[in-house]
């Protein structure tokens, strides 16, 4: 079954690049990803580009809008995913906690829905 692992934090919370502790940090994400591959769990991940590069899209009465910006403003932002195949929501939650970016802001755990063709 497949999870998806949505990394959200505050701006400027947790290490900062050209700090000391950002070159930690990424390696902390090296190696999380290293691990959720070699425990054959990774499907895919990538961190975005900050929120002043989205485009929210909608569609009303046939007309398509676009603001610039994501969709809701909140103090944390999404700033990355993985994309997990795990057992069951349990596994997925062990592996999301071990996302470095949990310990400064949020990673929530969503099943995600297979379609078939």
């Amino acid at each position: 079954m497949q999870f998806t692992c949505l990394i959200y934090s505050a701006p400027n919370s947790g290490p900062q690049p050209g700090s000391p502790e950002f070159g930690p940090f990424m390696k902390a994400y090296g190696d999380f990803t290293k691990k959720v591959q070699d425990d054959g769990k990774f499907v895919s991940g990538d961190a975005l580009q900050g929120v002043e590069t989205a485009t929210t899209v909608s569609v009303r009465a046939g007309k398509t809008e676009t603001i610039d910006g994501p969709f809701a403003e909140t103090k944390e932002q999404l700033g990355g995913y993985y994309l997990l195949d795990c057992v069951d929501m349990d596994e997925a939650v062990k592996y999301a906690a071990m996302i470095p970016t949990a310990e400064h802001g949020r990673v929530e755990v969503r099943p995600v829905v297979v379609w078939d063709n």
